[in-house]
């Protein structure tokens, strides 16, 4: 431990700490741009320097270990001078139409610039903006970058696909794929958690308002669904504590939005389970009597997992889960099931999708995303986009009396309420595939799994089936082994070690952010260090005051099977609700691994 003084306080702090860590300890506030807290610290934006005694230069915060018997000055006249010089050089290169951005009020470098009291910068670049990137789910602005690398650490230390790096030096450097090339060139997975960690408007998620804007006012039949994730996110777009459950508002916020019918993905994430669930039990069977099944099955439901599977494991597609994700079955499902049900030619309805994911607008532009030439879903909002639509709208969210998703499509059981959270996909699969196996209910505290429940980046669990209903005899005995990541570094480890040969599961789940859906790359941007908590809670609060917490329960979906679909893995639910994906080699992820290895330190 190291005993320091900042601003005449005493702080005791770990030894290996820095100093920007120390001042925290004692409510001291050191401004910073590219700092990432038990992340990265790369030290590039030199906001957080401060005085230390002794020091013949002042000190970047970030990056100085603190030594026992340090004095420290955070706000002399010396660094607030040299924090408003550095903040008006990081101005001088950067795009000023702040009206007309997408951040403008939530834009860290515009909150900076009130705290520092820079009202006007004395300099001017030289360089021009370059155009935008956009790709179907990512826009890149790089006339709005400040070269804070915190993309770069979101891109490389936390998911691990070393798609954004910096190009160049000095002057010229840009942050970019290899070779300076465009996102939807790359192997870029779309996840978006470069958008989310992003200070300024220089990387967003590609807008899809002013397109839903318009099939509101087309006059053709436009519907709307909303992912599990969404509703303990939405609420603080509206200043609302995150994990709040403001279902019914949502639901009311959509309906006064214009859409004609308000559904919920919940109910096709019940419908994903008996898909799924009834795919697994067929591939078992087939391992354990002498056919042919290719084990462990690995979910499909995370479209940026999907890619990242397609371009750097190609050769394991065949482990994937022929499930369509849920949102894709409910398109599917409306622009047939209730096409024929209202009238309507699919051709005349559109679907739009609120989702926290942008890799979900990436999802809707595959090829193999259609039925009889008709895209199952037309449109993705992330949960920001909804909320700027609201606002725009003029609607006081938090006012909104509570209404209800609309049936045929909108009742859903717990179980698919914790879809949004990883291990909520295997949780509510093995809560169907138990019962359905042994009759009896899975014997876990409130159905909860509690081993696949949390945050660490790889989880496991092993289910003994000691008795079975007849038909699944096959089973008895068995030890069903799981196991759940989140985040494309977890599932790099799982899957390098199938590539070896040495994967124990019989089942796996990935979800392509780090602690699932709830932290999507669309999510709501958030300081609070509790954030993942607190929605992982409302979601499971969700899911235990339901009455039904089974897929296998929701009546809806009975019926559905009954009037329409026929048996789950039927002809007619794989006409409609399961898919193939697409093998898209290695040649991009070999050039990014290796611009990984020659990234230059920015000091």
């Amino acid at each position: 431990m190291a005993e320091i003084t900042i601003n005449g306080l005493k702080a005791t702090v770990p030894d290996d700490a820095t100093i920007l860590e120390a001042a925290k300890t004692v409510g001291i506030h050191i401004p910073t741009l590219c700092n990432m807290a038990d992340v990265s610290s790369f030290g590039s934006c030199r906001i957080c320097v401060v005085e230390v005694e002794g020091a013949k230069t002042l000190q970047v915060s970030c990056l100085t270990k603190v030594r026992d018997g340090m004095v420290v000055k955070t706000n002399t006249g010396k660094v607030r001078k040299a924090r408003r010089v550095l903040y008006e050089l990081l101005l001088s290169d950067h795009d000023q139409e702040c009206l007309t951005c997408s951040r403008s009020g939530s834009c860290e470098l515009q909150a900076l610039g009130e705290t520092l009291g820079v009202s006007e910068t004395r300099f001017k670049g030289e360089h021009d903006s370059p155009p935008e990137d956009v790709s179907v789910a990512i826009t890149r602005d790089m006339g709005k970058c400040i070269l804070c690398r915190r993309c770069v650490a979101a891109c490389n230390e936390i998911q691990n696909t070393g798609v954004l790096n910096a190009q160049n030096r000095g002057f010229d450097t840009v942050i970019a794929p290899a070779m300076e090339g465009k996102l939807g060139d790359a192997s870029c997975v779309f996840c978006g958690q470069c958008t989310v960690v992003c200070p300024t408007g220089a990387l967003r998620e590609t807008d899809a308002t002013k397109k839903v804007w318009e099939m509101l006012d087309s006059g053709k039949r436009t519907v709307v669904q909303v992912a599990p994730a969404i509703r303990v996110a939405i609420g603080e777009e509206f200043g609302m504590e995150p994990g709040s459950q403001v279902t019914g508002k949502l639901a009311a916020a959509l309906k006064a939005l214009g859409f004609d019918d308000v559904f919920d993905t919940n109910f096709a994430a019940d419908l994903t389970i008996i898909e799924e669930g009834t795919e697994f039990l067929g591939r078992v069977k087939a391992a354990l009597t002498g056919g042919e099944a290719t084990l462990p099955m690995v979910t499909s439901c995370s479209p940026g997992w999907i890619k990242f599977i397609e371009h750097h494991y190609p050769d394991r597609l065949k482990h994937i889960s022929t499930c369509k994700s849920p949102h894709m079955m409910m398109g599917a499902l409306v622009k047939s099931f209730y096409a024929e049900k209202i009238g309507v030619k699919p051709e005349d309805m559109r679907v739009v999708s609120v989702m926290p994911c942008t890799a979900k607008k990436f999802e809707i532009n595959r090829h193999e995303m259609m039925n009889n030439g008709v895209p199952n879903v037309d449109a993705v909002l992330t949960t920001r986009e909804l909320g700027r639509m609201i606002r725009e709208a003029g609607i006081d969210f938090c006012a909104l009396p509570d209404a209800e998703f609309e049936n045929p499509l909108g009742m859903s059981t717990g179980a698919a309420d914790i879809f949004g959270v990883t291990g909520g996909v295997m949780e509510a699969a093995l809560r169907t595939v138990f019962e359905l196996v042994t009759g009896k209910e899975l014997p876990f505290d409130k159905l909860h799994v509690t081993p696949i429940v949390g945050f660490e980046q790889v989880k496991e669990a092993a289910i003994t089936i000691e008795d079975t209903l007849p038909a699944y005899a096959f089973l008895k005995g068995v030890t069903v082994k799981v196991a759940v990541t989140s985040g494309t570094a977890g599932a790099t480890m799982l899957m390098d070690q199938l590539e070896k040969g040495e994967s124990p599961y019989h089942f796996i789940e990935v979800m392509g952010c780090p602690g699932g859906c709830i932290m999507g790359g669309g999510q709501p941007r958030s300081k609070d260090p509790d954030v993942k908590q607190k929605r992982l809670k409302g979601l499971y609060t969700e899911d235990e005051g339901k009455v039904l917490r089974k897929s296998h329960e929701n009546p809806y979906i009975t019926k559905l099977y009954e009037e329409y679909l026929g048996e789950p893995n039927g002809h007619k639910a794989h006409e409609l609700l399961h898919t193939h994906y697409t093998p898209r080699g290695m040649e991009n992820r070999l050039a990014d691994k290796e611009m990984v290895r020659k990234e230059v330190s920015p000091a």
